[in-house]
């Protein structure tokens, strides 16, 4: 699969990477996609599921990881197979790498792990679509010598995705400067707009964020010619085993790419 070969890919919009934080059940996560299925098909806009089949990057012990590896990562094959859309779900081991390929298109690098060698040539040879965040302590820049150790692998299927930079040790800002930066590597760039307002390292051990601004840097973002967004998205946020502290109320999300979709046809 190629990103070009997505569903909508003739539109000229900016394609969308978007679900809940992690896979909490079946019901869940197709009623999730079922929602974003309907507006990305209004709205012309290629679409690709996300949900993490596990959460091995957490800031306490009792925080929820996942309903276990298989039965998340056949939930995400379902997605596939009920709506026609592939999927995203991130990997944490060389070992992660062929077994999550298994079930799903793009096998996304965390940020925390983009400089992993091992990690980042496992993704290459399963001959999917590898998704590398930039770390939050990179330069945009610095991001290339990660998308070549895939291509020299020999994979050329990579995106790169923006998150943030470390801003103090509770906070991250997006350089939009970063943007056109990466897209000069001649890789599709994304940017991941929830993750991007999270303030991680708060005393209570739990991630916060700033759902309030998701509008603003989606906007910026497409405004400078993002190739793709990334955005968590949640029934109830509030109520969300992951991240809900940074993620789009789900009913929000149609009129916020309507908004988008206004930004990208302005530009063209």
């Amino acid at each position: 699969m190629n990103i070009k070969d997505l569903k909508n890919s003739d539109s000229g919009n900016f394609f969308l990477l978007a679900g809940p934080c992690v896979i909490e059940g079946e019901e869940m996560a197709l009623r999730i996609a079922e929602h974003i299925v309907k507006i990305t098909d209004k709205l012309c806009i290629p679409y690709v599921f996300k949900g993490s089949y596990r959460k091995a990057n957490r800031s306490r012990l009792d925080s929820f990881m996942g309903i276990g590896d298989e039965k998340a990562l056949k939930i995400l094959r379902k997605v596939n197979e009920t709506f026609g859309v592939p999927t995203v779900t991130d990997i944490h081991t060389a070992e992660e790498a062929v077994m999550a390929a298994e079930y799903v298109d793009v096998l996304q690098i965390p940020a925390f792990l983009c400089r992993q060698t091992d990690l980042l040539v496992a993704a290459a040879k399963t001959g999917k679509i590898v998704n590398i965040k930039k770390g939050q302590f990179l330069s945009p820049g610095a991001m290339q010598f990660a998308a070549n150790k895939v291509v020299e692998a020999g994979n050329n299927n990579v995106m790169l995705t923006e998150r943030g930079t470390t801003f103090g040790y509770q906070d991250l800002i997006v350089d939009y400067r970063g943007i056109p930066e990466m897209q000069k590597f001649g890789f599709p760039v994304i940017l991941d707009v929830t993750h991007s307002l999270q303030q991680p390292n708060q005393t209570s051990g739990v991630t916060g964020g700033m759902p309030q601004l998701i509008e603003t840097v989606a906007k910026a973002g497409v405004a400078v010619g993002v190739d793709g967004l990334f955005i968590e998205t949640h029934e109830h946020p509030a109520l969300a085993k992951s991240d809900g502290a940074n993620m789009l109320q789900l009913d929000l999300l149609e009129g916020l790419l309507t908004k988008l979709v206004r930004i990208r046809e302005a530009i063209k």
